[in-house]
């Protein structure tokens, strides 16, 4: 244990976010560099090491969590970093992207905040790689045989450097331009700077892991060659079909998909555009729908010098505190308040859209809303509530359905689906393609980083199973596993 009295003489203290003045002229990350170290033995002190540490039932990374708090505390970074790539490839990012359900499970958390997990995991990760402790981890021996990863997002990213760890010859191929998906051109650079991503890359291109970008498998190569170029195939393409809004007005000029609009700014980021071809500057903005996205868009928002911005969400406003019927330790649906929201905006909740309004060129002006509540276990319009706000620029942020069909992928590999429209896999990962496997949002549906990675290297496991017989590598969770819930 850390310091038996740690959360008795320490209270919680979380990173410190730069003045909105400030950062909202820029892109860099909201958060002070180097705030965390002078605070954070003593954060990582209150860490009780519990005999049941539920903080691992959290985490389906199954993160050593009171072991490298213990080595935070101590302040023994070399081992601190050990334990934590023992279970996760990439800790920067889910250190600075994840909503943290190890710290809702925190067994302190039943009756006082949690310990700062996430903030201590960010600070260890960045001192490895300041003192040199991330290195890459070249194979010994090579097994000869070649494996395809399709997207290079966590979970493509964490199966690769798993397979090629393993000694498998991986390469990764990438529709986009460059390597990354969502972390890439999905997450604004104000929550997570780039280098990250890219100093990850080259430690992967120094193991061996090589990387195909510009290259869509079903239209600019389709599945069945790549089939029979490889020994075995992980698709990690993501759910990145998007939820519509199907009201009338939805055709006007001005109303786009949030990963229309997200990728823009950060392409500015990338020096491929001075300024981005959607952008909110003297706009009145309006974000529908409530999640991690759509703050994204809020944020990007405010950085392109929007008039106003607005945020809808259909849903009533959740509590600040625990409901009753989501008890400790499940990860429990609060009222939360992002970088983004700090900045300002306004949120709204319980609306849903009925048509949008144009101009005389066709260019959304209005929004049309009305407030509903919860009829019968249905969600309904209340009579006389009908308004309508300004909104020359709108972005769709309401989830992903499925992975995406139009390019051919699913049925030129003749993938069988679930009931909800992801691609179906066995215990293995392996779908009902022999050597084809699936991981990530593709198998699961839109889900959180961690879970993305976990099911990486799970899906790396199977896939090493499938091409020597048996396997060594971790596989964290099972395909069946779901977050902890009610």
């Amino acid at each position: 244990m850390a310091d038996p009295k740690g959360f008795l003489n320490h209270g919680r203290e979380v990173a410190k976010s730069r003045p909105v003045e400030e950062r909202v002229k820029d892109w860099n990350e909201v958060y002070v560099p180097g705030s965390l170290l002078p605070i954070i033995s003593k954060q990582a002190s209150r860490c009780m090491d519990c005999g049941i540490p539920f903080c691992h039932n959290g985490c389906p990374l199954g993160n050593l969590i009171p072991e490298w708090n213990d080595y935070a505390y101590r302040e023994d970074w070399g081992a601190a970093s050990e334990r934590l790539h023992a279970t996760n490839n990439f800790p920067e990012f889910t250190g600075r992207l994840c909503p943290a359900p190890c710290e809702s499970a925190c067994v302190l958390g039943i009756n006082q905040p949690p310990v700062t997990i996430k903030n201590v995991e960010v600070s260890i990760i960045d001192k490895a790689w300041e003192t040199g402790d991330v290195a890459p981890q070249i194979p010994e021996r090579l097994s000869g045989k070649t494996v395809a990863v399709i997207g290079s997002g966590p979970a493509g990213l964490a199966a690769a450097q798993q397979l090629t760890r393993a000694g498998h010859t991986v390469a990764v191929y990438e529709r986009a331009d460059r390597v990354g998906g969502l972390l890439r051109y999905g997450i604004p650079e104000f929550k997570m700077e780039k280098r990250h991503i890219n100093r990850r890359i080259e430690q992967m291109r120094a193991e061996g892991t090589r990387f195909r970008t510009g290259i869509e498998i079903g239209r600019d190569l389709k599945a069945t060659d790549l089939k029979k170029r490889y020994d075995a195939i992980v698709i990690a393409a993501g759910a990145t079909t998007a939820r519509d809004l199907p009201v009338p007005g939805r055709e006007l000029k001005g109303i786009y998909q949030a990963m229309e609009y997200l990728p823009l700014a950060n392409k500015v980021q990338e020096g491929d555009y001075v300024s981005p071809p959607i952008s909110a500057e003297g706009k009145h903005v309006v974000v529908i729908g409530g999640g991690d996205t759509g703050a994204d868009c809020v944020g990007t928002a405010h950085r392109q010098g929007a008039a106003s911005v607005t945020q809808l969400e259909i849903m009533p406003r959740p509590g600040e505190d625990r409901a009753a019927h989501q008890p400790w330790p499940t990860f429990p649906m609060l009222y939360k308040v992002t970088s983004a929201h700090e900045e300002g905006g306004e949120r709204v909740y319980s609306v849903s859209t009925t048509h949008f309004e144009g101009d005389e060129d066709g260019n959304v002006q209005w929004l049309h809303l009305t407030e509903v509540e919860f009829v019968e276990g249905k969600l309904t319009p209340k009579p006389g509530t009908e308004r309508k706000i300004p909104a020359q620029l709108v972005t769709l942020a309401m989830g992903f359905t499925g992975t995406d069909r139009e390019n051919g992928l699913v049925d030129q590999f003749g993938l069988d689906l679930d009931e909800r429209g992801n691609i179906a896999r066995d215990a293995d990962f392996q779908t009902n393609v022999p050597g084809v496997f699936v991981a990530g949002d593709a198998g699961r549906g839109q889900s959180l980083i961690v879970w993305a990675i976990a099911e990486g290297r799970s899906a790396a496991r199977g896939v090493d199973r499938f091409l020597t017989g048996a396997s060594d590598l971790p596989a964290p969770i099972r395909p069946t596993d779901r977050a902890l819930m009610v």
